[in-house]
């Protein structure tokens, strides 16, 4: 019976020590990794090099300030801005791309892109015509 009686001893103790014991809450981390610092912004697809001047129409840019695209990108669901899609690789573009860490030239307002020719509009998430896709 005293073997009993230090099992069920055990059992009830072990009961409170699990009662008492703090929780752990759950945690899930994503990490996509650091924005490419482009001057013109970058494209909405990996590996996310950098876009060259007139890419991105001006409601991408607050404060000369490219607002984002791809992974990186927390606006508005409903945002949808313009860009020139022939200057994309994908579309053949082969030309001169700024790269990552250079500063936009002064002369290359980003609020205000000189002549630009947007032929599609985005969502910032890589959906064409603003819709998901």
């Amino acid at each position: 019976m005293t073997g009993f009686r230090l099992v069920v001893l055990a059992a009830v103790a072990g009961c409170f020590m699990m009662a008492t014991a703090p929780k752990a809450a759950a945690q899930v981390a994503v990490q996509i990794g650091v924005a490419p610092e482009c001057p013109y912004g970058y494209y909405d697809v990996a590996p996310y090099d950098c876009a060259p001047y007139g890419y991105y129409g001006s409601e991408w840019f607050t404060g000369g300030v490219f607002i984002g695209a791809g992974p990186w990108f927390h606006g508005a669901n409903n945002f949808q801005g313009h860009v020139n899609n022939r200057l994309h690789p994908e579309h053949g573009y082969n030309g001169p791309k700024p790269q990552r860490g250079e500063k936009p030239e002064p002369s290359k307002r980003v609020d205000k892109v000189a002549n630009f020719k947007g032929n599609e509009v985005r969502d910032g998430r890589g959906h064409v015509g603003g819709g998901k896709k």
